[in-house]
């Protein structure tokens, strides 16, 4: 943490500047929405021209961004994950603001982390639709947003990235760049992978069964509904991600044939105590909190030096909490500083006890209550 005033500062609330959205295509257009309508001024860049004219007809970016140094104050790089990587490199050389991604693989870019400038970024959302025409301002509230900070981000790098990302409606997770992949690899790979497959079966069986397809009910409709997304960015996906998705894929094989065993045995107790478990964890999926009466204020006192945030923030997503904001307190006199967070307030004694056990000092309140250390 590198500041001297004395004074809190939220730095959830970014102020406008101007933003450089590489790759305008479904989800960097749909940023270039949420920046623009937030007052930021927008420029865009893709190799495909037809998608930039298009981006500035439907009002999406301000205007195309010219050749060489960029002057903006984040960049967002959107493009397929194959190529991010020297995306981000580019932005680094190009631009003087922060820099970050939308890519759902992050491992491959973990070298590129030691750079305080650039963090790690996946919003955790999409659409049936392609391209920059399907792009929405909107498509980002109430979805996850992972950042992936590490021991080299900067404190106020981050918070600002965040606050920004939060300004769109999203909850932000933090994540260390391996973790992500091997979580992701289990949320959002194998299942798009597994509707793949159900759609193909369920294709293949109606070349024989030519009302197979009308009979297709709810329940089939929304395990396959993500079968319907662009498959153009999915060979580049398997391959960045290819070893933690293996993992996981032989996990899923080994599930189904646990199933077919019961299946096969008649064993109907087992089969009601698995779909039993499954149910309670679908139940137990956990949901945003609106209220500020659900909020209680964790106050953590940091060195100040780089990083602190970041590990603060990985913790509460080691612990499944929820931050709702973050504000950082510096201090003129002395090397100390205090983190300031936000929690759903049954979620704030895991925290507090979490922080605890690594060594800080974290004192816990409601937010009309007293401080509880």
């Amino acid at each position: 943490m590198t500041a001297s005033s004395n004074s809190g500062t939220n730095l959830e609330s970014s102020s406008p500047g101007t933003a450089l959205v590489v790759g305008v295509g479904l989800i960097g257009g749909s940023i270039g929405l949420a920046l623009r309508a937030r007052g930021w001024r927008v420029l865009g860049r893709d190799l495909v021209k037809a998608n930039l004219d298009t981006a500035l007809e439907l009002g999406v970016i301000d205007s195309i961004a010219a050749e060489g140094l960029v002057s903006a104050d984040v960049t967002f790089v959107a493009t397929p994950v194959g190529s991010i990587g020297a995306e981000v490199e580019r932005a680094l050389r190009e631009t003087e603001g922060l820099v970050t991604d939308a890519g759902s693989v992050k491992s491959q870019l973990a070298p590129l982390m030691t750079n305080p400038r650039y963090i790690g970024g996946h919003p955790m959302a999409g659409s049936e639709l392609d391209g920059v025409a399907g792009a929405r301002a909107d498509l980002f509230e109430g979805r996850t947003w992972v950042l992936t900070p590490t021991g080299e981000t900067n404190d106020e790098a981050f918070a600002r990235l965040r606050g920004i990302i939060v300004e769109f409606g999203a909850e932000v997770v933090s994540l260390p760049p391996e973790r992500h992949d091997t979580m992701v690899a289990v949320v959002s790979h194998v299942p798009h992978l597994t509707a793949a497959s159900l759609m193909g079966l369920a294709d293949a069986r109606s070349d024989e069964h030519r009302g197979l397809l009308r009979l297709a009910a709810g329940g089939f409709r929304d395990m396959t509904r993500i079968a319907a997304g662009q498959p153009g960015i999915w060979p580049d996906i398997c391959s960045e991600n290819q070893e933690a998705i293996i993992v996981e894929l032989d996990r899923l094989v080994d599930g189904l044939g646990v199933v077919r065993s019961l299946i096969v045995n008649d064993d109907r107790d087992g089969l009601v105590e698995l779909l039993s478990k499954a149910r309670s964890a679908r139940l137990a999926l956990p949901s945003r909190f609106t209220r500020a009466e659900e909020l209680s204020e964790i106050r953590i006192p940091v060195p100040d030096q780089k990083g602190a945030l970041a590990g603060i923030t990985m913790l509460a997503a080691e612990l499944d909490v929820s931050i709702a904001d973050i504000e950082i307190a510096h201090s003129v006199e002395g090397d100390e500083g205090v983190v300031i967070l936000l929690v759903e307030s049954t979620q704030g004694a895991r925290l507090r006890d979490g922080l605890a056990s690594h060594g800080y000092r974290p004192v816990l309140r409601p937010l009309d209550g007293d401080y509880d250390q």
